[in-house]
């Protein structure tokens, strides 16, 4: 989801929502009736869409950030908890691991899910949203991000808060859709995302509009490089990135040093 330069009639700022351009002060709206949709089925419809690699990227992501007990980390955009629970496991329970998301439905299955696991206790549940964050300066030792950010409506506003909370030497990994880098794939992928994702997405999820938007949202988020300039531009620092599945996802790391 790339940032409109635009002006709508009304002088308002505009952005991207899918293919359509919307005002900004519409999309978070507009981005959250889609979450309240399908977070009841938003789990199973990734194992769906993905036949269960998404399952592998986020283990990647975790490995990558190597959590260690008595730390503080922040997951955004997480609401259901797979990042957050994989973050917890890592360090025998034994984190602060902070979710936060701006839709109340998607955190309602997260708390239900985190129950079932008797995560009582270390998990904190937060609805915020990720260009203005609840949390003081300094505050986390890493920030999380996965497949989130590009429903954001201002990225470079979330970019900015993601290094103002992080603490110096505090590390940000974002896991997102990005830009296919295999010849001759991105045709397949885009016959499957435009044709298979709403077909799966109205059969299981009763909602086939809220998964063309997802596909159409993939298309307009900036691609690696683009991201890591972005990235630079706040004030990250040693910025890479990493490539799955022919860059059908990528995860890209930054620290505030």
């Amino acid at each position: 989801m790339a940032i409109a330069q635009g002006q709508a009639a009304g002088g308002d700022d505009t952005t991207h929502f899918g293919f359509k351009t919307v005002r900004e002060a519409e999309k978070a709206g507009m981005v959250r009736q889609v979450f309240d949709s399908v977070a009841s089925r938003y789990d199973l419809m990734n194992d769906l869409m993905s036949g269960g690699v998404h399952r592998l990227w986020k283990d990647a992501m975790v490995d990558a950030l190597g959590p260690r007990p008595d730390r503080a980390y922040l997951d955004v955009a997480g609401g259901t908890g797979d990042i957050a629970f994989r973050i917890y496991e890592r360090t025998g329970r034994k984190a602060d691991v902070t979710v936060a998301d701006i839709n109340l439905e998607m955190l309602k299955v997260g708390r239900a899910r985190a129950a079932d696991r008797g995560m009582l206790s270390g998990l904190g549940w937060v609805t915020a949203d990720a260009q203005k964050l609840p949390l003081p300066d300094k505050s986390v030792d890493a920030y999380t991000i996965a497949f989130g950010l590009r429903n954001v409506t201002r990225i470079d506003e979330a970019l900015a808060e993601a290094r103002r909370v992080l603490r110096p030497g505090g590390r940000f990994l974002c896991l997102e859709f990005s830009a296919v880098v295999i010849p001759g794939f991105k045709e397949i992928y885009d016959k499957y995302s435009f044709n298979v994702l709403p077909k799966l997405g109205s059969r299981f999820a009763g909602d086939a509009e809220s998964y063309l938007y997802l596909a159409e949202s993939i298309r307009r988020f900036p691609p690696q490089d683009e991201l890591v300039s972005r990235m630079k531009k706040v004030g990250f620092e040693q910025v890479s990135y990493r490539n799955f599945s022919g860059g059908i996802a990528a995860l890209h790391s930054g620290w505030r040093l």
